[in-house]
């Protein structure tokens, strides 16, 4: 599969070429200019064609001098390295400037084809723009409209020569994608046991890599896959969007996603940072195990409990990542604590795993992915039916729900209706009248019998239908 590369100055609109090409909100789009700094890449879609697409941050002037800005451009370098076609883009509306073509003549001796992108050419300035691109020395341009998704069509014809031809879809590939896409809700049938397929090995592990803003983050991704990936800095907010890699470890496929620091809510004022706490979001909602990082010099503050109880209560998988390890002062000592610090800070899931760690030092990255495959393991974890039933016939004899005005609420048929997290549907006389302490009771002790630690279990209670109500209806 070929990869292209977006190129161009800031601000042109390449990130919103970018979404149009995947087919999702996958980079972030606002006016500020340096809003991409670490590049993006994503399975993309166009026509008949499979390719993927690579988001670049914008190309500066040659006197840029500070820290963050040279990264930014070392990254768009090593995207180009990769990359086996560049889309050059500018704006229409803005016209043709200098720095665009310095732009052309350096990527002419990038040895890369090229395809020259005029965005946003439905504007009323765009027409002179139109005419000036040919002066750039990249043959003739496409005009796109991001904005009314004009050109796409036109840009499917320029891919042609470039695309083999085994990433052309057919007809069942197109479904079969299309099927992936559709979400199917589990629909809990009073009697029958949902079928829950079996898990595909072949589908990547998505992790993503959460916290508070300046713990560690981008360097503990960078210390997962062994290079410079995501832009580290001293400087908090470093990371704004998210930073999506492809990893393998003991032969299990991985998805990380590197995102922006989460501050307390009412703290966030500035408009890009609701944008990439949103995308962060976004991320957790999308991740199978989500991988939060503290800085273990500063312990677990009211921010990481928060953000925690959001991980458990999205029903993802909830790894605790101590970076920083290296410079705690009593290891011992700190463990005990931590340990019942966070067990009482997440009181509704148990035994949460944490790996202590140093990014920077490449130290406890092994145990870190361990602990990572167990609890997804645990995770999507089944539960037969004969069994779960067994099971609460020995917890009803064990300890009765409570009565309600004076009778018996018998708890009468359980199965696991879905995993991913372990979900398990009870049928019983009155759950209205089931008190929370007893679903707690219950939960507690199908953590403990079916070895279901540190992960969400949900449970839902159902009514069982009256027969002698059915008859009388008859």
């Amino acid at each position: 599969m070929i990869t292209i590369a977006l190129v161009g100055r800031p601000n042109v609109g390449k990130s919103s070429i970018f979404n149009r090409l995947a087919g999702k909100h996958l980079a972030l789009v606002h006016n500020t200019p340096g809003l991409t700094r670490d590049y993006k890449i994503a399975d993309a879609t166009l026509g008949s064609y499979n390719f993927k697409i690579m988001d670049t941050a914008g190309l500066e002037q040659h006197d840029q001098t500070d820290e963050i800005s040279i990264k930014m451009q070392n990254k768009t370098v090593e995207a180009v390295k990769k990359a086996d076609l560049l889309l050059f883009v500018i704006d229409g509306d803005e016209g043709i400037t200098p720095v665009d073509e310095d732009m052309a003549r350096d990527i002419r001796g990038w040895n890369k084809p090229i395809i020259l992108i005029v965005n946003k050419a439905d504007t009323r300035n765009s027409q002179a723009t139109l005419m000036e691109a040919f002066s750039l020395g990249l043959g003739e341009p496409v005009y796109l409209s991001t904005a009314h998704n004009n050109g796409f069509d036109e840009l499917a014809d320029y891919l042609a020569p470039y695309m083999p031809a085994e990433e052309i879809n057919s007809a069942e590939d197109q479904e079969e994608l299309d099927q992936q896409k559709a979400a199917e809700e589990v629909q809990i049938e009073e009697g029958f046991e949902v079928f829950i397929p079996p898990e595909d090995t072949e589908k990547p592990i998505k992790i993503a890599i959460v916290g508070r803003p300046n713990v560690g983050k981008s360097t503990l991704l960078n210390a997962i896959i062994g290079e410079e990936r995501a832009i580290t800095s001293p400087i908090a907010g470093t990371t704004r969007d998210t930073v999506q890699v492809q990893w393998e470890y003991q032969n299990r496929k991985f998805r990380l996603v590197d995102t922006a620091g989460l501050r307390k809510k009412w703290k966030i004022t500035d408009r890009l940072e609701k944008m990439s706490a949103a995308e962060t979001d976004r991320a957790i909602r999308l991740a199978h195990v989500v991988i939060l990082v503290l800085d273990a010099t500063q312990g677990l503050d009211h921010q990481d409990q928060a953000i925690a109880e959001h991980v458990i209560k999205e029903g993802r998988a909830l790894i605790i990542a101590l970076n920083k390890w290296d410079a705690v002062a009593n290891p011992d000592v700190f463990r005990k604590e931590f340990r019942l610090d966070l067990d009482s800070a997440i009181s509704q899931v148990k035994d949460v795993p944490y790996v202590m760690l140093s990014a920077i030092k490449n130290k406890g990255i092994n145990q870190l992915l361990d602990a990572t495959i167990e609890i997804y393991s645990v995770w999507q974890r089944r539960v037969s039916t004969a069994k779960l039933n067994r099971w609460l016939e020995g917890i009803e004899n064990h300890n009765p729900p409570p009565l309600t005005s004076g009778r018996s609420n018998r708890l009468r048929y359980m199965t696991q209706i879905k995993s991913r997290p372990p979900t398990f549907a009870v049928w019983m006389s009155r759950p209205e009248d089931l008190a929370d302490s007893y679903q707690r009771y219950l939960v507690n002790n199908l953590r403990k019998d079916f070895e279901l630690p540190g992960i969400p279990i949900r449970l839902h209670l159902r009514k069982t239908k009256n027969p002698f109500a059915e008859k009388k209806k008859d």
